[in-house]
């Protein structure tokens, strides 16, 4: 698949609306006082001398509307790094738009160049929307755990770069 135009790694400038939409998220989640991350927690996390967070953000008319931020992990069982997704967040006005499945498909396309081989992340059991969609892309359950994963074939497939 080819990458969309709309969704690009995070730059430091981009930290006041991550931070926004992260406070989105904890709302939609039904968890807002859970909530407590500041600007310069996210700043150097990304930013920092040693940065452990990744994100990708979705941009529409030069606003951030959406993010995914992620970090790295490590089977033992595979022996290889995947990216744990830790945030996806799409503002409610910009869903339907195909922001979210665009950046999916950046991180999938991140662990296909850098071999990594899971996509992983969590999703609240009562969002079914969520999970619906996770499926339609080829994510499976993991029943004890509420995880879903990408790997082997819809990963490749997800994560594909059209020459």
């Amino acid at each position: 698949m080819q990458s969309d135009e709309r969704i690009r790694r995070a730059e430091p400038d981009d930290v006041p609306a991550i931070v926004g939409l992260v406070y989105e998220l904890a709302e939609y989640e039904r968890a807002p006082d859970e909530c407590h991350l500041t600007p310069e927690q996210l700043q150097a996390a990304l930013f920092g001398p040693a940065p452990a967070v990744f994100c990708h953000v979705a941009e529409v008319d030069g606003e951030v509307v959406g993010c995914a931020l992620w970090f790295l992990n490590f089977s033992t069982w595979r022996g290889v790094h995947g990216i744990y997704l830790e945030d996806l967040f799409v503002q409610p006005v910009h869903r339907g738009s195909g922001l979210g499945k665009a950046l999916l498909l950046a991180l999938a396309q991140e662990c296909v160049r850098r071999g990594y081989e899971r996509l992983e992340w969590s999703v609240l059991n009562w969002n079914t929307p969520a999970i619906d969609f996770y499926k339609s892309l080829g994510a499976t359950p993991q029943d004890e755990w509420t995880t879903f994963r990408l790997t082997d074939e819809p990963l490749a497939t997800l994560g594909r770069v059209d020459p």
